[in-house]
């Protein structure tokens, strides 16, 4: 066999399971219904890029109507390529917005020497966001978060916030005015990559907290890579395990009705437990 047809055999292959991952995602927290009018969120890196890929193919074959609107918030950065966005945009006929919004001088201006920028400029980031949907009435918000994504912030919680807490496939905005969906939350971050190699998106790289060095975030990503180097399969366990809670087995009060936990109380009353705290 030729390299040509393995390479083609291997894209096939890699293509049908995103689609696969990014469908069993969508079906499994209820991304999208019929007559959606989603918000793809797309900043010029291989994520969101590969996440408008599959959702404009899924599109095609969806069960349900939906619209899809590329965005793309514009931070003003020193040397932000302006026309790359536009212009592959325009290509693959997707509508879209570019929504011009200078927080790079804002998170400049008010981060201090030798600290992240990430998080205060995800957070103007999501806010202009979330605002803009409602001015173009999207229904959804996707953003381009991955199962390593996922991961990596359940351990930033861990280790720095002291909160047992990732990234939820599907979120209601502090606002409860938006629903945030994440479709390629099964997705790896490998898969991604050789993913959008062999698409040649356009990516565009970041320099603001990507050209940041000794960033948390990086340091744990290397620490989970190497666990999976030595042990081959962890992180599939760990991902199964933020999908595997058991709310009685931890210690959070506000999340499992310790305090009236008493002799007779049935394994089945336990989720009973959990939505009255609720209510």
């Amino acid at each position: 066999m030729s390299d040509a047809r393995k390479d083609k055999l291997e894209y096939n292959k890699l293509q049908k399971r995103l689609r696969r991952n990014v469908g069993e995602a969508i079906a499994d927290y209820n991304m999208i219904q019929d007559g959606d009018r989603i918000m793809v969120c797309l900043s010029g890196g291989k994520d969101s890029y590969a996440m408008l890929d599959i959702l404009m193919n899924l599109q095609k074959t969806a069960p349900v109507n939906f619209e899809l609107i590329a965005v793309n918030l514009d931070q003003k950065q020193p040397g932000f390529p302006e026309d790359v966005l536009p212009a592959y945009l325009s290509s693959i006929g997707v509508p879209f917005h570019i929504l011009e919004k200078d927080t790079y001088s804002i998170v400049v201006d008010k981060v201090e020497e030798g600290k992240t920028y990430c998080g205060l400029c995800s957070r103007l980031r999501r806010g202009s966001l979330y605002g803009f949907a409602s001015q173009i009435g999207a229904t959804k918000i996707a953003l381009g978060h991955h199962r390593d994504d996922i991961m990596e912030t359940l351990f930033l919680n861990l280790f720095f916030g002291g909160s047992l807490k990732a990234m939820p496939p599907k979120l209601l905005s502090d606002d409860k005015q938006n629903i945030v969906i994440r479709p390629l939350a099964y997705c790896k971050e490998t898969d991604i990559e050789a993913y959008a190699k062999a698409k040649a998106f356009p990516i565009i790289p970041c320099n603001l907290c990507g050209s940041q060095e000794n960033m948390q975030r990086q340091v744990v990503k290397d620490m989970l890579q190497g666990w999976e180097r030595s042990h081959p399969g962890r992180l599939d366990s760990i991902f199964k395990a933020i999908r595997n809670v058991s709310p009685s087995q931890l210690a959070d009060t506000n999340l499992f009705d310790f305090i009236n936990l008493e002799q007779g109380f049935r394994p089945n009353e336990e989720r009973v437990a959990m939505l009255n705290l609720h209510k």
